[in-house]
């Protein structure tokens, strides 16, 4: 059985034995709002996951769901392409910095054409980053993390888009917004970080910890007084963000239900 239809014969199945939404969770374990987007066919729940709603509803297992349970969910292409674009986008982003570090120092570029290519690879290196922690959030709910995700990509896009205008044309400096670009992405930063709060019970509190990271980063670099004490919490927020994803995709491959052991507040 497919969604939407899954939600709504469970809704019925719930409702004909006189339970509400918090009172199904008590017994299956799960989050309510997992409940809620189940039934409202907003996510495909794991096998592992409806059997457990089942158990709860008193409901007998159908050859269908047991089928499924033995066959992994197959990963999607895209995912691993987006873990390697943060792999690259990792080691870039040094070279970007150091060489936007000569930019505001000197005031010029010598060679702009090089500087062009490192920022559009960063650039596109980091959205697409981004753009498959959007696409993991389809299997592990947390609606903040995803708000968050657009609004980095967003800032990414205007920001990188002046820093080309810049280099290549006389109508601004980077010296005259320099201080606001490190404000903007402050701000992003630590609504990112906050943002990985939102989950809850998840093994070692690693997205806690991750969280924590990315908080106080963008804390640092919004003072800008303290931008390169940033550049630390910064880099093992990055790291930790690209252990997270190459967990969460193992997972999903896995006979084990993501909404099993993460749950968004």
């Amino acid at each position: 059985m497919k969604q939407p239809e899954l939600g709504k014969k469970i809704s019925e199945w719930r409702k004909a034995k006189g339970l509400t939404q918090e009172e199904l969770v008590e017994k299956c374990n799960l989050n309510v709002r997992t409940i809620q987007r189940i039934e409202a066919g907003e996510v495909t729940p794991r096998s592992y996951t409806i059997k457990a709603i089942l158990d709860a509803l008193e409901v007998e297992h159908s050859s269908q769901l047991e089928s499924e349970e033995r066959f992994p969910v197959k990963v999607p292409t895209y995912l691993y392409l987006a873990f390697a674009a943060g792999l690259i986008y990792f080691f870039m982003a040094f070279y970007e910095i150091g060489m936007e570090y000569e930019w505001i120092e000197d005031g010029f570029v010598a060679n702009k054409m090089a500087f062009t290519a490192v920022k559009l690879a960063t650039f596109l290196t980091y959205v697409s980053f981004l753009g498959g922690l959007v696409a993991l959030e389809k299997f592990f709910p947390n609606r903040i993390l995803k708000i968050a995700l657009w609004v980095m990509i967003g800032f990414n896009l205007v920001l990188y888009t002046l820093d080309l205008l810049s280099l290549h044309f006389d109508l601004l400096n980077i010296q005259d917004y320099y201080w606001i670009k490190l404000e903007v992405f402050g701000i992003g930063y630590a609504f990112l970080g906050a943002s990985y709060f939102a989950y809850k019970g998840v093994k070692f509190g690693i997205t806690q910890v991750i969280g924590a990271l990315g908080l106080i980063a963008g804390i640092l670099i919004f003072s800008g007084v303290g931008v390169l004490f940033g550049l630390l919490p910064l880099t093992f927020f990055e790291i930790g963000q690209l252990g997270l994803m190459i967990y969460l995709i193992q997972k999903i491959g896995r006979g084990s239900s993501p909404d099993s052991d993460f749950s968004a507040a």
